[in-house]
């Protein structure tokens, strides 16, 4: 206790007294975000605020000057700083400040797909001129210059006008590697090496250059250029393109090593802002916080703010509810599925029995025979953790055994390729009883087979004396019966920071995706993979978000006039609804939110649900933001909270999500919809898919509209007496149709006491 009572005083003099060097003595600094709302018209006068508000806690210009990591001023205004603990707390009590937090670590979210969404390589002819106009950002791991993904060779002069910003110098890297597809190259290095030090030796470049290949691969799905005959040596051999394989690439590298910081990240949305993109690929993600202790909701809202569409990767942490994250309503959150392709490598055992796994095996054995074995039976018996031999984990077993054959090892912990490879051993049957249908590359021959196959395969084993076996390189297969399913990985909702706005909002594809790769980045993500190639294979919600970016890039060189939240809306509500059916939709919008992206019918929605920043500071309100802070967020100087706070679920959004019902139900909401149709007349009729139990009522149940961009509301009531019991939230559609176009907005409802699985 009486050192409790000493860090007490010694707190209680340095929040008094400022006196910092002090806590230097007693507190590592680590870097904060200081966030102030809403940019100032003169960014020296702001940088020079957030000098001052940074001199109220230390001591001397020098020792501001050492602690200023980056000043924001483009398109909000903060700053990043070294801050012990106690000077945080002591500058958030300062008037203007917003919020202070940690700069915490952001991760990534770890090509036939255009064709399956509709945008064949035909369609490029049917292209807008405007589409060379539009400007993607990509927030990422950096790029791979060289990579014909690319190229600007078909791209027409000039670069617009607009654009503003640079390529910059560094590791590898100069602005002769950018042209008039990567337009921009900029690296935001600082945030992670005050926390980690300096950036350098292998593994990394300190420049724009991507040495993990995520970077490239994303970019390249969002817009890159076609290449034809593009493969992972062979596997799915194509056409790869972006979904605007005309558009402006700005590449702005924010995370090293894998890591991303919220000060980096910050700091490149603002640049990005100011530099002139158009659109925002987000792949990263962390835990979910309050919206403005949030560097990804902060850097978005004004993005979104400026007129710039985000889209943000929802998670790989499914297939548990309550895991979806970037849940702000102005962002387009992505979940992923799969498409109609699939990966597969086949396994002959010496009784001329095969059975066919999936993998991107590209690796041709040599020989027809190889000894198989299982690594349960070649346990290392004097290792401390030869329990752990079923699964191949390092160290466990006997490598005699193991050189020269195919190993039969389970799946869920470690890296058996890795460790089958390094004892000299040929290839590797992998046992993974969950999910066979992603494919992945391994450092060695391998195939993925569930438990059925796997227990013939070892009574084959149990009944010879000399098991002997084979793994085939894989096949691709396009099958028009594989059906689109969430991803097992993909994070579900509901939105556990505001459950009445349902998230993620779309699905796209994000499973076996094909793009560009940085050479000389592990195939596999095993250091011990040399293999080098110019196209990847992986999964994850990383690979649906540029897809979404892209359908928004094309829908913007449609209408260059819409806003962020129309085209958000004009993709959500023409998307397609998963077949429920399917193991991996049962979680229905909760998965794919509005469902899968259908980009050539966004271009022509019909209606749109459109909000702007006065919608966001209401909303900002219902979540009990006070009337200064959402004028700091919003920059609206004279913006008051109404006295009724707006409900959640008031806010004009393309889906409905009513959360938390207790016992009875009896809500009102209201919704705008805006005629963007090319016929400026036009009627439409509401038709209710009224969740089980609930009765649903749509006034007025028909819209006239007589004017283009004529804005029409309406009110729907949801009653019931009580929610059924056997069901863990009810499910439901508006669905808004003149005949021509059909505008879909989900619905779901749960009760308090329900916990979503």
């Amino acid at each position: 206790m009486a050192c409790i009572g000493k860090w007490t005083l010694l707190m209680s003099i340095a929040l008094l007294c400022g006196c910092s060097a002090i806590l230097g003595q007693s507190e590592k600094r680590k870097v904060h975000v200081v966030y102030m709302g809403n940019s100032h018209a003169n960014p020296e006068k702001a940088t020079s605020l957030h000098q001052k508000v940074l001199a109220k806690v230390l001591s001397g210009k020098e020792e501001v000057a050492r602690s200023m990591v980056y000043s924001y001023t483009a398109s909000f205004s903060g700053f990043a700083a070294e801050l012990s603990t106690i000077e945080a707390a002591s500058i958030s009590k300062i008037p203007g400040v917003v919020s202070v937090f940690p700069s915490s670590i952001k991760k990534l979210h770890s090509t036939r797909s255009w064709d399956f969404l509709g945008l064949s390589t035909t369609s490029d002819h049917g292209l807008p001129t405007g589409g060379s106009n539009v400007i993607i950002g990509v927030l990422d791991t950096g790029v791979w210059p060289e990579s014909e993904s690319f190229s600007d060779k078909y791209l027409p002069d000039p670069i617009p006008s607009r654009w503003k910003g640079t390529c910059v110098s560094g590791d590898s890297f100069n602005s002769s590697n950018c042209n008039r597809k990567l337009i921009g190259a900029r690296m935001f290095p600082n945030g992670y090496e005050q926390n980690f030090g300096p950036i350098t030796g292998p593994g990394e470049y300190r420049s724009p250059r991507d040495a993990e290949g995520h970077g490239s691969h994303t970019a390249s799905t969002a817009g890159g250029s076609s290449v034809q005959h593009a493969s992972l040596f062979g596997l799915a051999e194509g056409t790869a393109r972006g979904g605007t394989p005309t558009a402006r690439i700005a590449a702005y590298k924010v995370c090293w090593f894998g890591s991303c910081t919220d000060a980096d990240i910050l700091a490149a949305f603002d640049e990005a802002v100011a530099d002139g993109v158009d659109l925002i690929s987000f792949s990263i993600g962390g835990s979910p916080q309050d919206y403005f202790s949030d560097s990804i909701a902060i850097g978005a809202f004004h993005a979104v703010q400026n007129g710039v569409f985000v889209s943000s990767s929802a998670g790989n942490s499914g297939p548990s509810a309550y895991t979806a994250t970037n849940l702000a309503p102005w962002l387009t959150t992505v979940a992923a599925s799969s498409i109609d392709r699939k990966f597969t490598s086949s396994i002959v055992l010496g009784n001329n029995l095969s059975y066919k796994g999936v993998a991107l095996n590209t690796i041709s054995l040599s020989n027809p025979w190889y000894p198989l074995v299982s690594g349960e039976a070649i346990r290392n018996a004097s290792s401390p953790l030869a329990n752990f031999a079923k699964y191949c984990y390092d160290g466990t077993l006997a490598l005699d055994k193991v050189k020269g054959s195919i190993v039969v090892c389970y799946g869920g912990v470690g890296a058996p390729d890795a460790t089958v490879l390094a004892a000299g051993g040929a290839g590797v049957i992998l046992v993974d009883s969950f999910d066979k249908s992603i494919g992945f590359a391994f450092s060695l021959p391998c195939s993925v087979v569930g438990n059925a196959d796997a227990k013939h395969i070892l009574k084959y084993i149990n009944s010879t004396s000399s098991p002997v076996a084979n793994i085939l390189p894989s096949i691709t297969t396009v099958d028009d019966s594989l059906v689109p399913q969430t991803g097992i990985f993909s994070s579900r909702g509901p939105n556990v920071i505001t459950p009445d706005i349902l998230k993620p909002d779309i699905t796209a594809p994000g499973v076996d995706i094909l793009a560009a790769w940085s050479p000389v980045s592990s195939i596999s993500g095993e250091s011990i993979d040399n293999r080098s190639t110019s196209f990847n294979i992986i999964s994850g919600t990383s690979m649906s978000c540029p897809h979404v970016t892209g359908a928004a890039a094309f829908v913007k060189s449609f209408h260059p006039e819409w806003s962020p939240a129309a085209i958000k809306s004009a993709l959500m509500t023409t998307a397609t609804p998963l077949d429920g059916d399917k193991k991996f939709n049962k979680d229905g919008a909760l998965g794919y939110g509005s469902g899968l992206i259908s980009p050539t019918k966004a271009t022509d929605p019909g209606l749109v649900y459109d909000a702007d920043t006065t919608d966001f500071a209401l909303f900002l309100c219902g979540l009990n933001y006070s009337s200064e802070q959402v004028q700091l967020i919003s920059g609206f100087s004279n913006f008051s909270c109404p006295q009724e706070l707006p409900p959640m679920n008031d806010l004009n959004y393309p889906s409905i999500a009513i959360a938390n019902v207790h016992g009875s139900l009896n809500k009102s909401i209201i919704r705008t919809l805006t005629n963007v149709g090319f016929s400026g007349n036009a009627t439409y009729t509401v038709h209710i898919q009224a969740p089980k139990g609930v009765s649903v009522t749509v006034s007025p149940s028909s819209l006239n509209f007589d004017a283009p961009y004529q804005r029409l509301s309406f009110h729907a009531n949801f009653q019931a007496n009580s929610l059924p019991s056997e069901q863990l939230y009810l499910s439901g559609a508006l669905t808004w149709t003149d005949g021509l176009h059909v505008v879909r907005s989900p619905v779901l409802i749960w009760p308090a006491s329900s916990t979503v699985q």
